[in-house]
């Protein structure tokens, strides 16, 4: 996209200073943007509509959403969501991820070993006991250890309380704190998934494109007591599906975005964050994509980890590339400028004057970053260390230090509130693949020499003498962590245990810890504490002025999004809004039914038995990100009308600036659903199940 063009779509970036016009928002649920709506689009949002929404959409934890669609419990997400447990489900000689899978009957359905749902239940605004408790003659080290305290106390308090999962977010980078209460299903079997070739169809190739051929769904089934989930509150299917010029509404749970963020914060973005971590992506994927090369086996190991690092590096570039347009920047900075100038007039001098100085301390603290920001990542994130293996031992070895500590002294992963999910994952019976361990271990010890040198003095430590890919075959060969009972035994054995143990990986994550904690505190206290009180400043100043006139950066929590479904004009070309399967054929048929292009047999062998002019995908402009994959696009009704899947490449900017112009979200229509289901798949009780009147 052009400069001249991104001042045209920048629409209000950030904190608009005039009301939205634009189809921008990750809305609040318990703040939905009513009176937009019903100015721009004459639809009078209910509160019935938008709790009926809430109870029937589901966060996968494993990083996507997706939907209740019967009430016996029946789940519609992504393919590439169901993806991990696609894998793990497979047995010794089948690929359930490559050639998809269907239970015949409800003795067929696949439980899967470590997915957890989680389904909100209520909000509340906790702010005010959140900010009581953090002083102002307090140092940020003080501060934070006395919000992390109340949070965790919040949320102690609640689950006892209700005994549904509680987590308090953080909103407007500190300006609200919100407890989410969810109720949560751990016992959750597969369903339906189709072949990977035709859920991703063009693979990398046409990712973050479109025009877009791909089935990419998958169902599952929410069991409690051992018995299909009973629920109230699903979503009726659309047999019609989504027009041309049709409202339509997104319910999920978006990742992260960083709208409401400095000019300075995004430079720091620019020239620190993205680099090393594009540079990081490249090197995994180039690893991943050769272990694949080795044969079926080691692809069915690995195709979920290759998808997700191109996937993520495909992402992150998008949004370097649209931080290097002068255009967006210069944009934000007139903004800021913009925005000050009206905070100067509508804000008593005193407030004005901490608001400027918050803007300066957060520059500041960008400065100071730059400084261990590569090491933070590396150290305590755990960017040298890519291994399913290595994050075991270093949970085993925190999760036992951290429980010998009260709740609200603890790292906020291991609260009392959050225990019970991370022992689910942590004693995941799911099968590790050794092989594949050793390459990503190997590759991110590479990676770590790389950025530090390997005469660094931990970075020595961890080699022990070895070269990467002996000290990988070292620990991975010697470890006994892939068994789920000796995690058990070394987490009911305590410290204690953890201290005896001689596994390799253990002693591994013992000698970085102390490193790794160091870093995490001082990103804690001089970066994560003194950026969440400026932002409150900020976010404080705006509201007094402004109102709330612009949702809060994404958390990963349920948003409500809605837009129009339209094509767009690129490159001299006019697409339309929706595909079609005789464009998936005729895109098959110009590629040489190669892959990425190479439909699955029964696509190739039943394509007389489709009508050719069905809707297949189409394209809208409401705002999603990263972790709306899977999401319900329902229509004015509250039907199920498609389902999210991907975003186009004018889109991946959405992470700092909504745009509209060209950006689109790409969902997977529900007619064209129900068409391929029917006559293709011979799912019968699926289909009826969808589409019986409850």
């Amino acid at each position: 996209m052009t400069g001249k063009s991104w001042l045209f779509v920048f629409g209000a970036l950030f904190v608009a200073i005039t009301p939205l016009q634009a189809d921008e928002g990750m809305w609040l649920l318990n703040d939905p943007p009513k009176q937009l709506l019903k100015d721009k689009y004459q639809f009078e949002l209910t509160d019935a509509w938008l709790k009926h929404a809430q109870l029937a959409s589901v966060r996968f934890n494993n990083g996507g959403s997706g939907s209740f669609v019967s009430p016996e419990g029946l789940l519609l997400t992504n393919h590439h969501i169901g993806a991990d447990a696609l894998q793990k489900l497979s047995p010794q000689g089948k690929d359930y991820y490559r050639d998809g899978y269907y239970a015949r009957t409800r003795a067929d359905e696949l439980k899967c070993p470590d997915l957890e749902l989680n389904v909100l239940q209520s909000i509340e605004d906790v702010t005010d006991r959140v900010n009581a408790a953090v002083k102002l003659e307090m140092k940020p080290a003080e501060a934070f250890a006395a919000r992390r305290a109340v949070m965790g106390a919040i949320e102690k308090e609640s689950l006892e309380k209700t005994k549904l999962r509680s987590d308090v977010v953080t909103l407007y980078q500190g300006g609200l704190y919100h407890l989410y209460r969810y109720k949560k299903y751990t016992d959750v079997r597969l369903v339906m998934a189709p072949e990977h070739g035709i859920a991703f169809f063009g693979g990398d190739t046409d990712n973050f494109e479109y025009p877009r051929f791909n089935l990419d769904i998958c169902f599952f089934r929410a069991y409690e007591d051992d018995k299909p989930a009973k629920v109230e509150h699903f979503l009726k299917w659309s047999a019609t599906g989504a027009k041309e010029g049709d409202l339509v509404f997104v319910t999920g749970h978006p990742g992260t975005t960083n709208r409401l963020e400095t000019l300075a914060k995004l430079k720091h973005r620019r020239d620190v964050t993205l680099p090393y971590t594009l540079n990081r992506l490249r090197t995994l994927e180039a690893a991943i994509s050769q272990f694949i090369e080795r044969g079926p086996d080691q692809a069915r190991m690995a195709g979920n980890d290759l998808h997700r690092v191109a996937n993520a590096r495909k992402a992150f570039g998008g949004q370097y590339q649209g931080l290097l347009d002068p255009a967006i920047l210069n944009r934000k900075d007139d903004d800021e400028k913009a925005r000050r100038d009206v905070m100067a007039k509508k804000l008593p001098s005193a407030d004005f004057a901490e608001y400027q100085r918050a803007e300066a301390r957060i520059a500041d603290v960008q400065k100071s970053l730059a400084g261990f920001e590569r090491d933070h990542l590396l150290w305590e994130r755990g960017d040298a260390f890519y291994s399913e293996l290595f994050g075991i031992a270093r949970q085993l070895v925190r999760l036992t230090a951290e429980l010998e500590k009260p709740s609200a002294d603890r790292l906020r992963e291991y609260r009392d509130s959050n225990l019970e999910s991370l022992k689910f994952q942590l004693f995941s019976p799911a099968p590790v693949h050794a092989e594949l361990e050793r390459t990503k271990l190997a590759t991110s010890l590479s990676f770590l020499a790389e950025c530090l040198g390997a005469d660094q003095p931990l970075v020595a430590q961890v080699f022990a003498g070895k070269a990467p890919a002996a000290r990988a075959e070292e620990l991975i060969a010697g470890t006994k962590l892939a068994d789920p009972a000796e995690r058990k035994r070394l987490v009911e054995g305590g410290v204690k245990a953890i201290e005896a143990s001689t596994d390799p990986l253990i002693r591994l994550a013992r000698l970085v810890d102390p490193e790794a904690r160091r870093l995490r505190k001082k990103h804690e206290d001089e970066v994560e504490e003194v950026e969440r009180q400026s932002y409150a400043t900020l976010a404080s100043a705006r509201f007094k002025a402004l109102g709330r006139t612009v949702a809060p950066d994404a958390t990963f929590t349920l948003r409500f999004a809605f837009g129009v479904v339209k094509g767009y004009r690129v490159d001299g070309a006019d697409l339309p809004y929706t595909t079609t399967f005789g464009g998936a054929f005729d895109r098959a048929d110009k590629q040489g039914h190669k892959a990425p292009f190479a439909l699955p047999t029964r696509w190739m062998k039943g394509k007389d038995k489709l009508d050719l002019t069905t809707p297949f995908n189409f394209a809208s402009t409401a705002d999603t990100i990263g972790g709306n994959s899977g999401s319900p696009v329902l229509n004015r009704a509250g039907e199920l009308v498609g389902i999210n899947f991907d975003r186009n490449r004018h889109g991946l900017v959405r992470n700092f600036v909504y745009t509209e112009e060209q950006a689109r979200h790409v969902s997977v229509h529900s007619k064209g659903i129900l068409e391929v289901l029917r006559k293709l798949y011979d799912v019968e009780a699926l289909v009826k199940e969808l589409t019986v009147e409850k």
